[in-house]
């Protein structure tokens, strides 16, 4: 099969600055991430994180499923691989972009 990338953001293709944080992908069964080190504190990552539950959590809602149920499997699951990851994957930062 081949790789599916998905699309940019739609509000990324309007905006004149922005910066990608993360690319994330299931390759035979493995989560590979390339990442930037985009903020200065890391408590950032968390409520980035944390966005991304609930816009997860929407789409299962768009699609037939209890959100509040999504996001408490959600909350489990994060708690659980955060404490003994089943696998620690592939990470690839990135330098970032140079000031002009």
């Amino acid at each position: 099969m081949p790789y599916h990338e998905l699309q940019i953001p739609p509000r990324a293709r309007e905006a004149k600055e922005g910066l990608e944080v993360l690319r994330a992908a299931v390759i035979d069964g493995g989560l590979h991430v390339t990442l930037r080190r985009a903020f200065d504190d890391p408590a950032a990552w968390g409520v980035l994180l944390a966005d991304v539950c609930h816009q997860v959590a929407r789409v299962y809602s768009q699609q037939g499923d209890n959100e509040e149920e999504v996001l408490a499997k959600i909350r489990a699951a994060f708690a659980t691989e955060a404490d003994a990851p089943a696998s620690e994957g592939s990470v690839a930062p990135i330098d970032p972009p140079a000031s002009s």
